[in-house]
């Protein structure tokens, strides 16, 4: 992997997002400016980013209370 510190415009980010991406997803960092000022820096990920697990969706309906009313007419008495 390469480590290249380069510059890039605020312009030069909105045209090329894809070339800058693929720039430092293969080891380049970028030093984003704005009218000739640094503002930010792009750069890859080190280590493994924490993931988190999604809810089990369907254990979450199964957990809601039971409704004994008709959502049916509940709609078509609301819509009228």
């Amino acid at each position: 992997m390469c480590h290249m510190r380069r510059k890039a415009t605020l312009r030069d980010l909105h045209l090329k997002t894809s070339e800058i991406v693929k720039q430092v997803a293969n080891g380049a960092t970028f030093v984003i400016e704005k009218r000739g000022t640094p503002v930010a820096e792009l750069r890859p990920l080190t280590g493994q980013l924490p993931t988190r697990q999604m809810p089990d969706r369907e254990a979450f309906i199964r957990n809601l209370p039971q409704v004994k009313t008709d959502s049916g007419r509940m709609l078509e008495q609301d819509r009228s």
